[in-house]
């Protein structure tokens, strides 16, 4: 695997991110923002906050497995949320161990959740952008 994650002496050591990603693989992959979409377009998770959470994860991994890779090689995240509040933390817990479930892997990564007044389309609640390295 190309990623080592560390949360290094000196800073916090939160359960649900890693404060450092160290990349050793080959190829540099940036994958646009996913949102609750299914491979038709269609809407997945109507008003379900945790639900449209996991299926931008899946999309994700969906995204890496095309190109030989998988969600464990995601070296950062970026997550936008719409309204984000501190009630929604739970949920996007939610969404992310399901997501986890289903890919099989370790979810934990290091992010940035940014909270945003509007996205690209106004049922889109939150959409997760990666960065990923490859061997």
């Amino acid at each position: 695997m190309a990623i080592e994650l560390i949360n290094p002496e000196g800073l916090p050591k939160p359960d649900v991110y890693r404060q450092l990603s160290i990349a050793t693989g080959s190829r540099l992959v940036f994958l646009a923002g996913q949102v609750a979409r299914d491979a038709e377009g269609n809407q997945v998770g109507a008003g379900d906050f945790a639900a449209q959470v996991e299926q931008a994860y899946l999309n994700i991994g969906t995204a890496l497995a095309e190109i030989g890779g998988s969600f464990d090689d995601v070296a950062k995240l970026t997550i936008y949320v719409v309204d984000w509040s501190q009630d929604k933390y739970p949920l996007l817990g939610e969404g992310v161990a399901r997501a986890a479930a289903k890919l099989g892997v370790d979810p934990v990564k290091p992010i940035t959740l940014l909270g945003v007044a509007s996205l690209g389309e106004p049922d889109l609640m939150v959409e997760v952008e990666a960065t990923a390295v490859l061997d």
